[in-house]
């Protein structure tokens, strides 16, 4: 008999208790609108952007509703005018280019390599030939691109990074944290993300104009100055009456069960780190299966693991992941023929036009893709590990004697 999977793949870790007791005293106090304050009194939602303005090290912060609601508001502050040309990842969720769409810009896909991060001679190419001025990075999947040569091609075109640092909060480049690059970093609190207030998010920048109309988008109306992470009250003097109020902010009952996770939240990123290679060692020199790349600069944050099964066509896939699944283990694919659930690609979103970026298509049609929630013990990573392992063995013997299961299907182009 063969050792199955008990667990599940989107069971999250209970909120912290000491969350949970502030929690309980924001709501007996019934102060939940961050600017509802008593005298004296520094809302939860203000504590914690100083907070992660400091763990961060950057010189302002703005918690928001969400992680698209920062970019989308990134995108207003930065000064997007309609139609314009955005560079972003061809890999990524469809929040990113949808943030562009909501903020009235074109996304232009950027091809991505074998180890899923931004090709940097497409997006040289796609800078000159576009002119675009802003290009929204996705650090998707914490997956990292080297940064300095990044930051290098945008300079050299003119073009202003801002970071959707969503899987990546904790994790650094070269000992830079994820999101102090660019000019701007957006980050995101939702459920499956390494802090969790089911919805919400956070938007740094060292730009005090940018921040101070981010502010004002976000509905702070002319309280503004209950803002202690923001930028000084002269910034906003014009600002206040040119910009829109677009509301979309935290509240102090999600502040108040972000900032005690805030708090653990290196040690976290430490813990997923670990189940990260527990079910890597068993990946590792397995044939047909390709892990990508992690350069000795980047320090992710793995709170999910992807590889690639190069030798694999659509059926061989199919065939690989009813395998995995017979035994409980939940794996994503990348190159399915309809999105599904949260997972898309680039031709899903029509709204774009249409773009083709045959080197993404090759990686996406090979990718596989797996969540490692904090409730799975580093025994149940070994164990996830080698049901990958002995599931993508078997396939390869069923594609050798002809016996893969199920019908044909058709290839994503």
């Amino acid at each position: 008999m063969k050792p199955v999977f008990h667990g599940s793949f989107t069971a999250q870790e209970p909120i912290p208790a000491d969350a949970i007791a502030r929690a309980v005293e924001v709501m007996q106090s019934g102060r939940l609108h961050r600017y509802n304050t008593v005298p004296g009194e520094t809302a939860e939602t203000a504590l914690l952007e100083l907070e992660f303005r400091d763990y961060i090290g950057a010189r302002y912060c703005l918690a928001v509703a969400s992680g698209g609601y920062a970019m989308v508001t990134a995108l207003r502050a930065v000064g997007l005018r309609h139609d314009e040309p955005v560079l972003t990842n061809a890999f990524t969720l469809s929040p990113v280019p949808g943030a562009i769409a909501g903020a009235g810009g074109w996304p232009v896909f950027v091809e991505t390599t074998e180890d899923l991060v931004i090709d940097l001679e497409d997006l040289a190419r796609k800078a000159a030939d576009t002119k675009a001025r802003i290009l929204l990075l996705s650090h998707m999947r914490g997956h990292i691109v080297d940064m300095d040569a990044l930051i290098a091609v945008c300079r050299a075109h003119g073009v202003s990074v801002i970071e959707d640092c969503a899987h990546t909060m904790g994790a650094a480049w070269n000992g830079t944290k994820s999101g102090r690059h660019g000019l701007a970093a957006c980050y995101s609190t939702q459920t499956y993300k390494h802090m969790n207030s089911g919805e919400g998010g956070f938007l740094v920048s060292d730009d005090a104009e940018l921040m101070a109309r981010a502010t004002i988008l976000s509905g702070s109306y002319m309280l503004y100055g209950r803002h202690p992470a923001g930028p000084p009250a002269e910034t906003y003097r014009d600002i206040r009456l040119d910009t829109p109020n677009c509301s979309g902010r935290m509240d102090n009952l999600r502040a108040a069960i972000l900032r005690p996770q805030l708090a653990v939240l290196d040690r976290n990123c430490a813990r997923w780190n670990e189940r990260y290679e527990a079910v890597a060692d068993e990946l590792r020199n397995v044939p047909g299966i390709r892990l990508p790349h992690r350069p000795a600069k980047e320090q992710f944050v793995a709170s999910s693991i992807q590889f690639l099964v190069p030798d694999f066509d659509a059926r061989a896939v199919q065939d690989f992941l009813a395998r995995c699944l017979d035994r409980n283990v939940e794996i994503k694919w990348f190159g399915a023929p309809e999105p599904f659930a949260f997972t898309s690609r680039y031709e899903s979103w029509r709204y774009a036009g249409e773009q083709r970026l045959p080197k993404t298509d090759r990686v996406l049609d090979q990718l596989c893709d797996m969540r490692l929630p904090l409730t799975f013990s580093l025994e149940d990573c070994r164990l996830i590990g080698s049901i990958i392992r002995e599931s993508a063995l078997e396939t390869r013997a069923a594609i050798a004697s002809g016996t893969l299961r199920g019908p044909p299907v058709k290839e994503v182009s």
